[in-house]
């Protein structure tokens, strides 16, 4: 078509068709490199925020974070295409999978890798950094600090737990240690008496909301889609759990364990085999599909590669959620490749406490993934600490990281 014959094609047109042809929307080509607001749909009434963001510049490169306060967990892998994204948690057999429902918007469901079944709706958009989006009301007043933890069980009885709050105008986050380990990192906001906190790395959606009272004390719930459970907290900058070197112990007539497990390639090894002889061994209970196992890995992971000439071997026994070869193999060199492990990892059965008590038969009580065991020289068993207390604990990860340097420097001398 010439000029002339543009012009007189839309001097025929009437104007009202012009304006439409002029307000046409040009498509917009979709861009995931953002930081986005999740929101889960656990159950009717209840919808739990979380925050991610997808960085890069293209899908080789692209890298996703959830983040949680001040951690950005690295989630795994990501893929997309014109109408659709996902996001594999490879690590925990889950996936995000969303629909592009806009330039910003995603719609979509947490689901499971293996089946397909969703764990919950969700949905994304993009540009929100704020996690809870109340609207801001000033605190009744600043709840920073250590508290004295009754978590309600079952039959009446209480758990025992320590929370931890840390409060910066409305900005809150907190984490809530327990005898088999803590919920990691809390984020959220305290509003007028309320609060909220969430967290998500990809395992389970945790959720805890609250409210403070007059005289300081708290009354809260756990939320899940399941049901809730309460809890009550009052400030005490003592508070403690039980001593974790006295809850796992060895039966009455033994001071040593005896194991042959398979690694990730079917090949057995035994605490006796010559690469353990003469050493300090830390003998980790663990599983890949573990949060607080993922913590203490992290740990090891490195602390073994600044310890090992010291005449020290970690071996982790992994307890999985499926027993066939494939899936063991996929599930080891998967933990090991993310967090760089060096060290001896076997396969011990299937991801149960009932498993580990068959497994491990000298153990008179097994209360929690991760359970970490110090073995001397001659190979008797020093010490065991049962569960695990992360970075977001604070001053009890650093007690912890203190306690665990002196038993292997008593050990090694």
């Amino acid at each position: 078509m010439n000029l002339l014959q543009k012009a007189l094609f839309f001097s025929a047109v009437p104007l009202s068709l012009t304006a439409n042809l002029q307000a046409a929307p040009v498509e917009q080509t979709f861009s995931p490199f953002k930081k986005w607001r999740g929101v889960f749909a656990v159950k009717p009434g209840v919808d739990v925020p979380f925050n991610f963001e997808i960085t890069g510049t293209n899908a080789g490169n692209a890298q996703v974070f959830f983040i949680n306060g001040q951690e950005r967990f690295n989630a795994g892998r990501i893929s997309w295409t014109k109408d659709s994204l996902f996001i594999y948690i490879d690590q925990f057999e889950n996936e995000l999978a969303f629909g592009i429902t806009g330039n910003n918007t995603l719609t979509g469901s947490f689901r499971k890798q293996n089946n397909k079944k969703t764990v919950y709706p969700v949905t994304a958009a993009a540009g929100i950094s704020q996690r809870f989006t109340h609207p801001k009301i000033a605190p009744l007043k600043d709840i920073s600090g250590t508290y004295d933890v009754a978590i309600q069980q079952a039959g009446g009885t209480e758990e025992k737990a320590v929370g931890l709050f840390t409060q910066d105008g409305n900005r809150l986050q907190a984490s809530f240690l327990r005898v088999t380990g803590d919920s990691r990192f809390l984020d959220g906001v305290i509003n007028g008496n309320t609060f909220y906190l969430s967290s998500f790395i990809g395992s389970g959606v945790s959720y805890y909301t609250g409210k403070v009272n007059p005289d300081g004390t708290i009354n809260g719930e756990i939320v899940g889609a399941r049901g809730n459970t309460a809890f009550t907290a009052r400030e005490n900058e003592e508070a403690a759990l039980p001593d974790a070197y006295t809850l796992t112990t060895l039966k009455e007539g033994y001071d040593a364990l005896n194991f042959i497990f398979p690694d990730a390639n079917g090949i057995p090894v035994s605490l006796n085999d010559p690469q353990f002889k003469n050493k300090v061994v830390i003998l980790s209970i663990t599983g890949s599909w573990c949060p607080n196992c993922y913590d203490e890995a992290s740990f090891l992971s490195e602390w073994y590669k600044q310890n090992k000439q010291r005449g020290v071997e970690i071996i982790a026994l992994h307890y999985e959620r499926q027993n066939d070869s494939a899936y063991v193999k996929k599930a080891l060199n998967g933990f090991r490749k993310k967090l760089g492990i060096t060290y001896t990892q076997l396969f011990a059965g299937i991801a149960d406490k009932q498993q580990v008590a068959l497994s491990l038969p000298a153990l008179n009580t097994f209360l929690a993934f991760p359970t970490t065991i110090f073995i001397d020289k001659q190979g008797k068993v020093s010490k065991i600490h049962t569960g695990y207390s992360g970075p977001a604990t604070g001053r009890f990860y650093d007690a912890f990281v203190k306690e665990f340097n002196a038993e292997v420097d008593k050990l090694v001398k």
